[in-house]
């Protein structure tokens, strides 16, 4: 599967919003256009019926949706349920779903963990995950993008985490999404350069990015919560994934301790605002390029 190009152009879509099930009604009252697009997760809506089935009918309407998954467990050692990724397809194809998104991770073993666990950073853990993403890749009959997880323990690194996604990256022939919180946590959380770690990401594989806040459990401790409002050092690396990778499709996450809808509305802003800002110093370095090339 080949690379697509990636969106430059100052458009509302590319800021969005978490379809949870407590925003529905404030989701739906939105005038059409103020939130680019919605994201969900398809486990939690696969199946669906009744009030909320409309619900999600009247706000595809006027939002493209995306879906990020989380249960397929790509870095597990049990076979994937083909029945299960069958419906996952239709109900994708269904959606026309500009992206489907996946954790770097994995959450089962003889049943489901409940939670994110990290995959040892070895040769064979590469080989493993990137054929494990190649066969959904086939059976969804479209490009899977993985998320660089956040993580508080490592079970096994024989190599750095940084030269794991990318291995995985190269060998699955698969696409990236852009975790900036998760970076940042990481980053306190372990002890390496958050912007350094960034920059070297394939810029050319990363088709979305996800920020949020986080709780600050200690000096040296976050965790990733997706429950609090988005912190400076987060937005100033989004600002910089923009320098990197170009304009992408940006999701604010918030999954819990919601606050009132309009407080999520600015920090929609905040992120059109840091795009506006990317496109800006593109046009100023462009401009300095053609005087230095008149001179």
């Amino acid at each position: 599967m080949t690379l697509r190009a990636q969106p430059e152009s100052p458009e509302s879509t590319l800021c969005g919003l978490g379809l949870r099930r407590p925003l529905l009604d404030e989701l739906l009252a939105q005038p059409a256009g103020r939130i680019g697009f919605l994201e969900l997760a398809p486990d939690n809506w696969i199946g669906v019926g009744g009030k909320r089935f409309e619900a999600l009918q009247q706000l595809r309407a006027d939002h493209p949706i995306y879906c990020h998954g989380l249960s397929l467990s790509l870095g597990g050692p049990e076979p994937f349920d083909h029945d299960y990724l069958r419906g996952l397809r239709g109900f994708l194809d269904e959606l026309q779903t500009p992206l489907y998104s996946e954790h770097l991770s994995y959450c089962s073993d003889e049943g489901q963990l409940y939670d994110l666990m990290p995959i040892p950073f070895t040769d064979e853990a590469v080989r493993h995950v990137a054929a494990r993403i190649s066969e959904v890749q086939d059976a969804l009959g479209r490009r899977l993008a993985v998320e660089n997880i956040s993580y508080y323990a490592a079970p096994f690194q024989a190599m750095a985490e940084i030269d794991f996604i990318n291995a995985v990256l190269a060998e699955a022939d698969c696409d990236l999404l852009l975790d900036v919180n998760n970076i940042h946590v990481n980053s306190i959380n372990h002890g390496y350069d958050a912007l350094g770690f960034l920059q070297a990401l394939p810029a050319g594989r990363v088709r979305g990015i996800h920020v949020a806040g986080h709780f600050v459990e200690a000096v040296d401790l976050r965790i990733d919560s997706h429950g609090a409002a988005v912190i400076d050092p987060v937005w100033n690396l989004l600002a910089a994934a923009y320098d990197h990778c170009g304009l992408q499709p940006t999701l604010l996450e918030r999954d819990f301790n919601f606050p009132p809808i309009a407080e999520l509305l600015d920090e929609l802003d905040t992120i059109a605002r840091l795009q506006h800002e990317h496109l800006q110093r593109v046009a100023t370095r462009r401009t300095v390029t053609a005087h230095a090339r008149c001179a």
